[in-house]
């Protein structure tokens, strides 16, 4: 192979392996924990209970009774004589405060010694933030280490609640997730309507990255010409698309003083699946006069690539190495370079180094 050549393809052999861990993971919108209701999710192959009390205090806990492993989401709120709300298992009441704290055992009788404070479920630090819910996964050597940073901020949270929310399960690794998320060259195959662009409708692009906390970022740029979709907001839209770890891509458009933020927010249910929600912030008229054709097409996009990951899925299940080539798949190598040093940082106690440097990427699509 000529050393040009060379240094623009590598095989990826290590992929679709490990979760980042001491990070904040997106687990719910505000919205989805009602005061008084619990609920059960998956995060990193391990059950959480998400829970918000009758008082709106928000609260994440083991989702296993430590007496018999029944799920605790199963349960109910129980008010104690002092007032402080517990989460009643439903297999035998044992009841625990929203530190994991075991508040009571109603099998016991009064002359039975039995130290019901020495039983723990184990919690995890709860962020809500932007109408956002956020779960602190630590890593196994931390524990339940409280976190050393706030959850993520995104520009252009505007115009009340979401305009379109979209879920979806990808029966993928995160890893297979997030790179065919930010894959720019599948877009002319993937995604074929005629709103958006035609198989033969491919060119040159050249766009500027930079490194950015946790990730990178497309830096604003005009959207690209075969991109119709962008002709609904009128005027003369602005894009920047970022990326960050764990699993955050968001794109967000100006056009004058409008915005629209598209948030998609990938999450790891365990190592063969990857939840996928979708979330449009905007105060554009388009999104009052247009939202059942822009919800449409948000969908379509959506599952054109959960079919992809499908169809792909067919060729991984025989662990076969990845051949990357340079332009396109650089995001990509800047993903697992990110998860490395992400890693190497948390283990060594220090602050993380970007590895990625600015660039500008060329492709066709």
């Amino acid at each position: 192979m000529p050393d040009g050549e060379a240094k623009s393809v590598r095989s990826e052999s290590r992929f679709g392996q490990g979760f980042v861990t001491d990070i904040w993971y997106f687990a719910a919108l505000a919205s989805d924990l009602k005061p008084g209701r619990l609920a059960r999710y998956e995060i990193l192959g391990q059950p959480v209970l998400l829970g918000r009390s009758r008082a709106g205090r928000l609260f994440a806990l083991r989702d296993i009774c430590p007496h018999r492993a029944a799920p605790l989401s199963a349960g109910r709120f129980h008010r104690e004589a002092s007032g402080a709300e517990t989460v009643e298992c439903p297999y035998h009441g044992w009841r625990f405060g929203a530190d994991g704290a075991c508040a009571a055992i109603p099998s016991l009788v009064e002359d039975q010694a039995f130290d019901v404070a020495r039983i723990r479920v184990r919690s995890s630090p709860v962020a809500e933030s932007q109408g956002l819910v956020f779960v602190w996964i630590a890593g196994e050597a931390r524990g339940e280490a409280e976190p050393d940073q706030p959850p993520p901020v995104f520009p252009g949270v505007v115009g009340g609640r979401p305009r379109l929310v979209d879920r979806m399960e990808f029966d993928a690794h995160i890893d297979h997730a997030v790179v065919g998320l930010m894959d720019p060259a599948h877009g002319p195959y993937v995604h074929q309507q005629w709103w958006w662009r035609s198989k033969a409708s491919q060119h040159e692009k050249a766009k500027r990255f930079e490194p950015r906390e946790a990730g990178f970022a497309m830096v604003r740029h005009e959207p690209s010409k075969n991109s119709r979709a962008y002709a609904i907001l009128g005027g003369e839209p602005l894009t920047e698309i970022t990326f960050r770890l764990p699993g955050l891509r968001w794109e967000h458009v100006t056009v004058g003083k409008r915005q629209v933020l598209s948030l998609t927010c990938l999450t790891p249910i365990d190592e063969r699946r990857t939840r996928i929600t979708q979330i449009v912030w905007s105060d554009h008229p388009a999104f009052v006069f247009l939202k059942p054709f822009i919800a449409a097409g948000a969908r379509a996009f959506l599952r054109q690539d959960g079919a992809m990951v499908n169809l792909q899925n067919r060729g991984l299940k025989y662990d076969p190495p990845l051949l990357w080539v340079d332009d396109a798949d650089k995001q990509a190598k800047w993903y697992h370079q990110l998860k490395r040093e992400w890693a190497a940082s948390r283990r060594e106690r220090r602050a993380l180094v970007n590895p990625v440097e600015p660039a500008t990427l060329r492709w066709r699509s």
